[in-house]
């Protein structure tokens, strides 16, 4: 999995070179790992700044509401947001996790004042911005 997970466009024949296998069981093993949910897709990388969300903001949003109709209305909000690439529910503080990806200083701006501020039951919010990245996933 970890070769895959590296480069999943590897054919199935390095795959095997890779793993120590011959081809036929290599795709059998490959197979069965994607009928079992462990190899859950395959997916492109994208360059952030190629397709303008160069900048990369983390954020703790912290809610007052304590009802269900809310929350599910938040939750359902945020996750209609383009620029919200990853979104979580936290245990303890915060709340919620967003990674938002947009293509500057003034996008985010606009992002903040317009969609996220004001949202109902939502109580505080703390934006993160990234000085370097160290190590991403891939």
């Amino acid at each position: 999995m970890f070769h895959l997970s590296q480069d999943g466009r590897l054919t199935n024949v390095e795959l095997a070179k890779r793993v120590g296998l011959t081809p036929r069981p290599c795709l059998c093993r490959l197979k069965r790992l994607e009928e079992a949910g462990v190899i859950a897709g395959y997916h492109a990388v994208i360059n952030p700044e190629a397709v303008g969300r160069g900048l990369e903001v983390m954020v703790d949003v912290e809610v007052y509401a304590n009802d269900l109709k809310t929350i599910e209305l938040l939750e359902e909000t945020l996750s209609s947001y383009e620029e919200v690439v990853e979104f979580r529910r936290m245990f303890g503080r915060p709340d919620y996790f967003l990674r938002v990806a947009v293509a500057d200083h003034d996008a985010y701006s606009a992002f903040l004042t317009s969609k996220l501020t004001g949202l109902p039951g939502i109580l505080h919010v703390e934006s993160h911005l990234t000085m370097k990245k160290i190590k991403t996933a891939p």
